[in-house]
């Protein structure tokens, strides 16, 4: 199921009515299945994902941040408006935890992606300011081969000049080996870069996709 898209009308974003932590979703729970579209946001541990999903959803602790890698370890449905649902998955890589530990996060997380009939694109957070680590590159490839076409948003992108922040997009998308076509967008929480243009592929995936 392909994500790519092309936006060619801009529209307003969603105003935000309404915001439930609708779900949590551990090791051993069953996956729901929503009448809702789902969008989910991945990256590897310390991406600032739950930053990036504050901004979002102009909250400021809404999603718990923490400044210790590996605080998300539930798969967290957000109901916005009763209309979709954003979905924050534990991050990959953290190296506090056990193998035996990471590896039932991974199978949960596999689960998800595997039986959601909801799930119609994943957003991959990859930090601006590195190269994609090998675990970057074999989550990406991973969900392409499940049938998905990532969006990805650079996190970050305040820590880094223009001018290299250009550079780290191109190496991004070159190790990643990104489809072609592939949106990179680069994102601040602190400045709320790209916090719009995010809006609009989820505007765009809430409006013109149906389950």
């Amino acid at each position: 199921m392909s994500a790519t898209c092309c936006i060619t009308e801009r529209k307003e974003a969603m105003v935000i009515k309404s915001l439930e932590l609708e779900t949590v979703c551990g090791i051993t729970s069953t996956i729901p299945q929503n009448d809702k579209i789902e969008m989910a946001f991945w990256g590897r541990s310390n991406v600032g994902k739950s930053s990036l999903i504050n901004t979002l959803l102009n909250r400021k602790s809404f999603a718990r941040i923490s400044s210790q890698p590996g605080k998300t370890q539930t798969i967290n449905y957000y109901n916005i408006n009763d209309l979709c649902y954003m979905v924050d998955l534990p991050g990959y890589g953290y190296a506090k935890v056990s193998r035996e530990v990471a590896a039932k996060w991974m199978k949960m997380i596999e689960k998800y992606l595997d039986t959601s009939e909801a799930l119609r694109v994943v957003f991959l957070l990859i930090d601006i300011r590195h190269e994609p680590s090998a675990n970057d590159i074999k989550m990406y490839q991973m969900l392409l081969n499940k049938g998905f076409n990532p969006l990805i948003i650079a996190t970050k992108a305040d820590k880094v000049s223009k001018n290299v922040r250009n550079k780290n997009i191109a190496i991004i998308r070159k190790k990643l080996e990104a489809v072609e076509g592939t949106p990179i967008i680069p994102f601040s929480s602190h400045t709320r870069e790209g916090k719009e243009e995010v809006w609009e592929y989820i505007d765009y995936f809430v409006n013109e996709i149906s389950l």
